[in-house]
């Protein structure tokens, strides 16, 4: 792979789609500090995959990546290519080893919104962590990182265990402990969304967790907890969540 040449082609052809009204728009609903140029994931996705279409040397992707996060519009890091970065390594995740994971944690770092961080969590890092379970004792101290966007990263790397319907319940059940005092939203809604897809394989782990904690659970993070569960656990649940 000639790296410097398929960044230059895939930020030549972000441009090339840019739309000023959806940029404005999306900057508005992420809220975001970064350059926009308007153009939705799918086509960046599809402008950013045929650089992967083949299995590149690792290093070659972690360089590619490395590029394109760092394309700036008016000195503003530019969110399409941000978004292209992560879209290449999740394509070709299986190839990153635990050598990786301190790549993965910089991006999250440099991240300031969870349009980058879910993705990086998710699909890179959660990745990492099925196929390489030793990189779960740095994640360890994720859950109780300074950031905020480290410590949602913590949790949504075991959504892939749990939707295959093999979660590590021992973290699940200590990392939610970790962050059940939280008041941070991301927080609260990541550990949600992980009681919700647990509560698809498990519901009765799901109702005696929460139930267990019924008086320090967020409201948040308890209406994704209850989403899924049968209609009986779940009103028990919510009536003693009200009567708390």
């Amino acid at each position: 792979m000639d790296v410097a040449e398929e960044a230059a082609r895939i930020e030549a052809e972000l441009r090339a789609l840019a739309d000023p009204d959806r940029a404005r728009y999306e900057r508005r609903y992420l809220k975001s500090d970064l350059a926009h140029l308007g153009v939705p994931v799918p086509a960046i996705r599809k402008i950013a995959l045929p650089a992967v279409r083949d299995v590149p040397p690792r290093a070659d992707l972690r360089a590619l990546a490395n590029v394109l996060w760092a394309a700036r519009e008016g000195g503003r890091p530019l969110h399409e290519t941000r978004v292209a970065a992560i879209e290449v390594l999740v394509r070709r995740a299986e190839i990153l080893d635990t050598r990786d994971l301190g790549f993965a944690e910089r991006l999250i770092r440099d991240s300031a919104t969870w349009a980058h961080v879910d993705g990086l969590a998710e699909k890179v890092v959660g990745v990492l962590l099925s196929r390489h379970p030793e990189t779960g004792t740095a994640l360890d101290g994720w859950v109780a990182d300074p950031c905020m966007w480290i410590r949602r990263s913590a949790l949504l790397a075991l959504l892939p265990g749990v939707r295959r319907g093999t979660p590590d319940l021992a973290r699940l059940s200590r990392y939610g402990d970790a962050v059940l005092a939280e008041k941070e939203f991301f927080i609260r809604k990541a550990l949600g969304w992980l009681l919700r897809e647990q509560a698809r394989h498990d519901p009765a782990w799901v109702r005696d967790w929460t139930a267990a904690r019924i008086g320090a659970v967020s409201g948040v993070t308890f209406r994704e907890a209850v989403r899924r569960l049968p209609k009986s656990d779940a009103a028990a649940l919510t009536a003693a969540y009200r009567a708390r």
